[in-house]
């Protein structure tokens, strides 16, 4: 399935198999479950810049021409913005799309339309020490493991350890050799 899948710029009906699968946890899995939340910032936002805006975006996920999942993108820094700014990817895939190598190509995708269509130097990643799929999917979409950040993140009743991956612009020249 993987070399089937591509991105798009998210539509109106993206937002509603959006809602129905990822306010649940049994539709986020148990490492981005963080409880019931409003879902019409999505909506709201999704009306004011199509979810394509200057400091995030989110793209959606298809496999055989089916929606499957998305991606975002957010700003973050590691000091001044201005000097110091890379961006954070995140994937939400439905559970009948995981597995399949889905997420590691759309991870690749969203990190090489990034460095073609920003500046950034740095694309990251970062999930819970014991989700060890996404971990594999990260490694083989190219990104480096880089450390664990300690107690990180609040779920469930209880902090987390997350683990960080980053790929650098100079990493996607590898992939070009790949398929020479």
């Amino acid at each position: 399935m993987s070399s089937e899948v591509s991105l798009r710029p998210v539509v109106p009906g993206d937002l509603d198999l959006f809602e129905r699968e990822f306010t649940t946890k049994d539709g986020t899995g148990p490492y981005q479950w963080f409880g019931f939340t409003p879902t019409h910032r999505l909506r709201d936002r999704f009306a004011e810049d199509r979810l394509l805006g200057r400091e995030s975006g989110m793209l959606t996920i298809t496999a055989a021409g089916e929606t499957v999942g998305r991606v975002e993108w957010f700003a973050s820094a590691w000091g001044r913005p201005d000097t110091s700014a890379c961006w954070t990817i995140a994937i939400a895939l439905i559970p009948a799309a995981r597995g399949r190598g889905t997420g590691t190509t759309a991870q690749r995708q969203i990190a090489g339309y990034l460095f073609a269509h920003t500046r950034a130097e740095r694309v990251q990643a970062f999930t819970d020490h014991a989700n060890l799929a996404e971990q594999r999917a990260l490694e083989k979409a190219g990104f480096t493991r880089e450390g664990t950040l300690r107690s990180a993140q609040w779920r469930s009743g209880s902090w987390h350890d997350q683990v960080l991956y980053s790929l650098l612009r100079s990493d996607t020249s590898l992939w070009d050799e790949e398929h020479h």
